[in-house]
């Protein structure tokens, strides 16, 4: 496998020769480059492949916002991520739909070689090239246009408030993933992980995320869906109730709180995946979705054998790209192969694997093929013994 190419881009020659010196052991690993100028980078691309591109934010001529603009319409498979130490509302509302991660400047070696080293893994986890490139080119999901118009004639209301915005935020997978992907990168500073779109809203202020909804559309409407075995809706319910029921699990056999942010997060946007394929390759996947009800088999070997990936392949992939914490990106790649994760033990892509069984065992009419339940990893873990409890607890809920 050839070399990962890594691009640098900084019109402060210092500040250059800092990163050679940080990344001058990892030569043999990966081929790094670095240039002084927007113009500079492109004519580079124009003939040699870039996998990760690290543009500052603030530089003559061509700024950061305009180069990763240009990369992103350009060459949409390379990662693109912003090193700025500013982080201001106009900053925000140019690069939100075009960054897949912001890091803040100063950045310590360890952090800077930790975002590459996890873009560069992201890379590979997809095979689909065509399908890597669709990826790496969204910069927004779409939204359900009921409650995306809810919102925009909420905040046109002088008297709108912030917990009135985070509650009909909270109604949306779209919207509160890309709340959630603002506030947790390090372009903000909050230095912890945020699980929450009600929390995200807060910290991020009423006047900004008027601004990414009212003024960029981040959130776009998704066209109406001629397809008889996908919906929406029944995607947001089916994502709602997992994220209760996966709750529901931990709260049983762990007092961590942390565990339990984490978890109600990664069930939330553990099908995150769906959304992005529906709305990026629409054809093609309800074509898998029809695959899967006429011929009885489950929905993500459909998605393989029609695009040579599945939405867990995707979800992963994008959360990964966006920066949101570990525990949903483990989980949504992993909650279909179970048996591919490491170090068995009761976590949360355990829990949300066992939630999203639990589901369509009560609603079996949801569910084309056999429901996939890896029985073998729980017993690897020490919980198998808990499943039908768990489901029991699950159906008092009644979700």
């Amino acid at each position: 496998m050839p070399k990962k190419s890594i691009l640098f881009v900084d019109d402060e020659p210092n500040i250059l020769s800092g990163l050679r010196r940080m990344f001058r052991t990892l030569r043999r690993e990966k081929d790094f480059h670095f240039l002084e100028s927007g113009q500079a980078a492109l004519d580079f691309m124009a003939e040699n492949n870039v996998d990760v591109i690290v543009s500052d934010m603030r530089m003559p001529g061509m700024d950061g916002a305009s180069l990763l603009t240009k990369v992103q319409e350009e060459y949409p498979r390379t990662i693109r991520i912003m090193l700025t130490g500013q982080a201001d509302e106009e900053s925000i509302l140019r690069t939100v739909g075009v960054v897949h991660q912001f890091i803040s400047k100063p950045s310590t070696p360890e952090t800077l070689r930790e975002i590459i080293d996890r873009a560069c893994a992201l890379q590979d986890l997809m095979e689909n090239e065509q399908l890597k490139s669709v990826v790496s080119g969204i910069g927004q999901l779409p939204s359900l246009p009921e409650v995306y118009s809810k919102l925009q004639n909420k905040m046109k209301d002088p008297e709108c408030s912030l917990a009135d915005v985070a509650a009909i935020i909270e109604q949306d997978l779209a919207m509160s993933t890309k709340v959630l992907q603002l506030v947790n990168s390090s372009f903000f500073g909050f230095f912890k992980n945020i699980d929450s779109p009600t929390r995200a809203v807060n910290l991020l202020g009423l006047d900004t995320v008027k601004a990414l909804v009212l003024s960029v559309g981040i959130f776009s409407e998704i066209k109406p869906l001629n397809a008889k075995h996908f919906s929406i809706q029944q995607l947001w319910d089916h994502s709602v109730a997992v994220a209760a029921y996966t709750k529901k699990i931990v709260q049983t056999e762990t007092d961590s709180k942390e565990m339990l942010d984490h978890s109600f997060l990664a069930g939330f946007l553990h099908d995150i995946g769906k959304l992005i394929l529906v709305s990026s390759l629409t054809d093609k996947y309800i074509e898998a979705t029809k695959m899967a009800h006429d011929m009885g088999m489950p929905l993500c070997v459909a998605e393989f054998e029609t695009l040579n990936a599945t939405h867990s392949d995707v979800g992963g992939y994008l959360l990964g790209l966006w920066g949101l914490p570990g525990d949903a990106v483990e989980t949504a790649a992993f909650h279909h192969r179970l048996d591919h994760y490491p170090n068995p033990s009761f976590c949360p892509p355990l829990a949300v694997h066992a939630a999203d069984a639990i589901y369509y065992r009560l609603h079996p009419e949801k569910a084309p093929g056999e429901i996939m339940l890896s029985m073998e990893y729980l017993e690897k873990a020490g919980v198998s013994n808990r499943f039908e409890h768990w489901q029991e607890l699950c159906e008092e809920l009644g979700l």
